[in-house]
């Protein structure tokens, strides 16, 4: 472990530099990339402090959530489709902001990883869901711009925001179940959590499906990625802290 007057500093700063640059990134590209940078450096603090992924509590999981939804709006901002539209910069560059503001009030909890969580199955079962959800928010963005612009390009990207995510989400399901396995003795066990996670994969799983119903359903596939996140956000946060459960943080 480091020298706690060494972590002191970005422990206590690097989180609220990382959403300032964010906040400024939808006007200016370079400055994104400065808070994802500070982000990580940020959760390599926290890593090398608590020696392990920082993946346990809402603090931990939401600044994990807002980095996630930093790298994976990387891609499309560099994509032809998307590397000059200022508004998808400025709707991805928010929604980094405000997960990241949403880890704020939480405190950052500094215990060692239980011994039923301390398997790579958990690390990758969790990272995996966290990159599909920050995929379905980029997918959400996509959707409302579409709806404002009409423009083909939105709608296209949304459907491969929301098909990559799928895909994450479906190994992080799978790791999740192996994890399950060797925790409990079983790969799934109905807990409130494991039910909205099957409900969130199913739902993406038919959303994925209506791009097969011709352009007369291109509104209606918008709007199902913007509600999808909304029971993606229900999945993460609503169950975590309106149900008792063994997937609570």
């Amino acid at each position: 472990m480091l020298p706690s007057v060494i972590l002191c500093f970005p422990m206590k700063w690097l989180l609220c530099v990382s959403i300032g640059l964010y906040l400024f990134g939808g006007f200016r590209r370079s400055l994104f990339f400065a808070g994802v940078a500070a982000e990580l450096v940020y959760l390599g603090f926290r890593g090398i402090e608590l020696g392990r992924l920082p993946l346990i509590g809402p603090h931990d999981t939401l600044a994990f959530f807002s980095t996630s939804c930093a790298l994976m709006t990387i891609p499309f901002l560099v994509s032809a489709s998307l590397r000059d539209s200022n508004r998808f910069r400025i709707g991805a560059s928010l929604l980094a902001a405000v997960t990241g503001l949403m880890a704020l009030p939480f405190p950052a909890f500094n215990m060692p990883m239980p011994p039923i969580l301390n398997t790579l199955w958990f690390e990758l079962h969790v990272a995996m869901a966290f990159f599909a959800y920050a995929l379905f928010g980029i997918g959400a963005i996509l959707g409302i711009l579409f709806l404002l612009a009409e423009e083909k390009k939105f709608l296209e990207m949304q459907y491969m925001a929301a098909l990559v995510g799928f895909s994450f989400f479906s190994a992080s399901m799978t790791s999740g179940g192996i994890w399950g396995y060797f925790a409990w003795g079983t790969y799934w066990l109905w807990t409130p959590k494991e039910f909205w996670t099957s409900i969130l994969w199913l739902y993406y799983g038919t959303y994925l499906h209506l791009r097969l119903k011709g352009s007369r359903w291109e509104k209606t596939i918008a709007w199902g990625g913007i509600v999808g996140f909304g029971v993606t956000m229900f999945t993460y946060l609503g169950v975590s802290l309106l149900m008792k459960s063994s997937h609570s943080f």
